[in-house]
């Protein structure tokens, strides 16, 4: 079992930044790849980015490159999401999830955290 924390979320303005923090802990040596995934209420369950454990080979999806850095920090099993310009289309709850293979479908990833709330306001 891995445990997933998120933290760092809140609401903001148009425009502000948050980092999002996810703190692992458990059986995550078999990790492959974490990654950050947002649920506005209403809408599936988005990929917003990942990270391989292995290389630190980030991803994104196109509305959020250039806006947002995901990193790691592989001593304290830590995965931050550093989110600038925010709009009001980020407003969503936003999962850390972890996943054996290296991937974008959520349904492939094994652990979640419980969540963190970003509101932006316009």
């Amino acid at each position: 079992q891995a445990q997933l924390v998120e933290s760092g979320g809140g609401l903001v303005q148009a425009g502000d930044s948050l980092r999002l923090s996810c703190s692992a802990s458990g059986r995550t040596s078999s990790a492959y790849t974490m990654a950050w995934f947002r649920q506005a209420p209403g809408k599936e369950r988005e990929f917003v980015a990942s990270i391989r454990w292995s290389d630190g080979r980030p991803d994104y999806v196109d509305s959020v490159k250039g806006r947002f850095t995901i990193s790691s920090d592989t001593i304290k099993n830590t995965v931050y999401l550093q989110m600038n310009n925010l709009k009001p289309e980020d407003t969503a709850v936003y999962y850390c999830a972890t996943a054996l293979v290296y991937t974008f479908l959520p349904g492939l990833y094994s652990y979640w955290g419980q969540g963190t709330q970003v509101t932006v306001s316009p």
